[in-house]
């Protein structure tokens, strides 16, 4: 499946390229224009091909740990942690994230204008919505990379900066192994490691 998704997308970068040089070849503006529009697209691609990995893992469940940090005080250690990819449509996946007995937490990757948008929804028991919720941001280049058709980065946006000004600096990554079917949640923070999780697809058997 990694490969097949990974021939398209290559195919259909080279053609838009290819197409946009022909017609823009002779004035050096209109070559920029074309290459920066070919970036967009190749972006567009890539979360596209992103977002259909997550969608071709609707309605299974994932069960792990948190990994970093290794500290026996944070909130989260040796609590079970459950990512059940529960409702899909071609806009919007919703994944409920429970650890331990906690079943706050939801995770929504939104399709917009202005491309993949990870959101962090945290309620009360009765189902309002918690005082810091909706926090996240718009996937992006980090350190170099651009994402991946199994791997992308969420930048804090300006919701978050302003709701939690020490998190304006957060990058998400949610990354999926299709091969070991492994799902890693990751948060740096400047630029740094400050929480991560891995999770396993539960079998049957399990």
């Amino acid at each position: 499946m990694k490969k097949i998704l990974l021939a398209v997308i290559s195919v259909g970068l080279l053609a838009a390229c290819e197409t946009q040089m022909k017609s823009k070849k002779h004035n050096p503006k209109d070559l920029k224009t074309a290459r920066e529009e070919t970036r967009t697209k190749a972006d567009t691609a890539m979360q596209d091909a992103y977002f259909q990995s997550l969608i071709l893992q609707c309605g299974k469940t994932f069960v792990g740990k948190t990994v970093f940090p290794d500290d026996p005080n944070h909130d989260f250690a040796g609590k079970t942690l459950v990512a059940h990819l529960q409702s899909c449509t071609d806009k919007e996946i919703r994944i409920p994230f429970q650890v331990g007995e906690d079943k706050s937490r939801t995770w929504i990757v939104t399709k917009t204008e202005q491309g993949l948008l990870l959101k962090h929804d945290h309620r009360h028991k009765d189902g309002t919505p918690d005082e810091i919720t909706m926090y996240g941001g718009y996937a992006g280049s980090y350190k170099g990379s651009k994402g991946a058709p199994f791997k992308q980065h969420f930048l804090a946006d300006k919701y978050t900066a302003k709701l939690i000004p020490a998190a304006s600096s957060n990058v998400w990554t949610i990354s999926l192994d299709p091969e070991k079917m492994q799902l890693t949640y990751d948060l740096e923070r400047h630029q740094k490691p400050r929480y991560k999780a891995i999770l396993n697809v539960q079998t049957s058997n399990d």
